[in-house]
């Protein structure tokens, strides 16, 4: 195999795609493409075939462009893809850019032979830990990561096991997946987060789990929203309601609160409102240890937090704006560490509420807690909810305190 493919990446620039555009093409991180661009592994041979229609050649050219490979090679830290670093004391050259090193530096961790419970933990315990980065940091950081443990873990689905394991790792890895889509959403990579909701409903009907199935239509149904899609978002959820007599109590509450939203940002005020008596009625009876692990987010602040901002179109138009302020301040109140950036939506969803109904120096206050706190999460979507703010707050440009809010959102960038 030769060292760099020049070829390919010639292929790649005549028909005007970039690495990025190409790894979006296909749902594969950019560094897939460099590596196969340097020569250090081959697409994988499910890939191969949209690779040649992403390039515009047919099955025999690209494999030329491959140097004439036609299946991928295992590639590990022996293979002689990988040069051989020599370590020294006192030798600190790596011999390339930091990036450029570890994408050529490439391991492919086993699978076991047979599926058992410890296996399931294993990716369970993965999911929790880049779920608590994403929670913590937002999806800049943790949107790679998943999905490199998700691409392991989906792996272990075509491993023998017995139908429990096999439906409790399916349930498992649809979790992981979840968590990625959702991760990818958070930085506006629509494209990715797509596909991995498309495998975790997936994993939802080979697990017959009807608690992933509507969470992750859950989830679908939010990043629709956040899209303007509100027909499709309201349709997902009720979909996602077909059988709520399979879900936990706390289920039943979250969904409920999606489509009250819904209702409330397409007009229909008194039913958004009768949506979430009800829903504030189940949540007081809920009991949480029933629940999936992925709905362990779904508390008490979150409860407040997300009937608050079903509330805001109500209280837009005047109605009532008190009842969405006083739900967004207890979820403020409420919301523990281990959730920064849902504390921070609630206070910039708060403080343009407060900006909206005539009180800027209270709505000043809020905001510049929610910009420190955005300043340590790396969230598209918590970056477009304040500069919503700052476009509320243009409205008082004459006041001091807001100017300087209105400047410090910018900074964001």
């Amino acid at each position: 195999m030769s060292s760099r493919r020049e070829g390919l990446a010639r292929r790649r620039s005549a028909v005007g795609l970039t690495q990025e555009r190409l790894a979006e093409l296909l749902g594969v991180e950019r560094s897939t493409i460099y590596r196969w661009e340097s020569g250090a592994v081959n697409p994988q041979p499910e890939l191969q075939p949209r690779l040649a229609r992403a390039l515009e050649v047919t099955a025999a050219e690209l494999s030329e462009l491959l140097g004439g490979a036609s299946a991928p090679r295992a590639v590990s830290p022996r293979s002689s893809s990988q040069p051989a670093v020599r370590v020294r004391p006192g030798n600190a050259n790596l011999g390339a850019r930091p990036q450029d090193f570890l994408a050529a530096t490439v391991v492919e961790t086993p699978v076991p032979r047979r599926l058992g419970n410890a296996d399931v933990e294993h990716v369970r315990a993965a999911t929790r830990a880049v779920a608590s980065a994403e929670n913590l940091f937002g999806g800049g950081v943790s949107c790679e990561a998943s999905m490199a443990q998700l691409r392991w873990a989906g792996r272990l689905l075509d491993v023998p096991a017995s139908r429990p394991v096999r439906q409790d790792m399916a349930e498992a890895v649809g979790n992981m997946a979840g968590v990625a889509a959702f991760a990818a959403f958070d930085i506006a990579e629509h494209t990715v987060a797509d596909r991995c909701f498309a495998f975790a409903l997936w994993c939802a009907d080979e697990a017959g789990s009807w608690d992933l199935r509507a969470n992750t239509l859950a989830e679908m149904a939010r990043k629709a929203t956040y899209r303007g899609r509100f027909d499709e978002a309201l349709e997902l959820i009720e979909y996602a309601q077909v059988r709520s007599d399979r879900v936990t109590a706390t289920a039943r509450v979250m969904l409920a609160t999606l489509r009250a939203r819904l209702l409330a940002l397409t007009g229909r005020h008194a039913h958004a409102c009768a949506e979430i008596d009800r829903a504030d009625a189940e949540f007081v009876d809920r009991n949480a240890e029933l629940d999936p692990p992925w709905l362990c987010y779904y508390d008490a602040a979150e409860h407040q937090g997300s009937t608050g901002k079903a509330l805001i179109p109500i209280a837009r138009s005047g109605d009532d704006p008190e009842a969405a302020a006083g739900r967004l301040a207890k979820a403020v109140e409420l919301q523990a560490a281990a959730y920064p950036r849902s504390r921070a939506f609630s206070q910039a969803r708060l403080a343009s509420l407060l900006i909206e109904t005539g009180h800027p120096r209270q709505a000043v206050e809020v905001g510049h807690e929610a910009v420190l706190a955005a300043a340590a999460v790396r969230s598209t979507r918590l970056t477009t909810e304040l500069h919503g703010l700052a476009q509320a707050a243009s409205a008082y440009a004459q006041v001091g305190d807001v100017v300087d809010l209105r400047r410090e959102i910018a900074r964001l960038g």
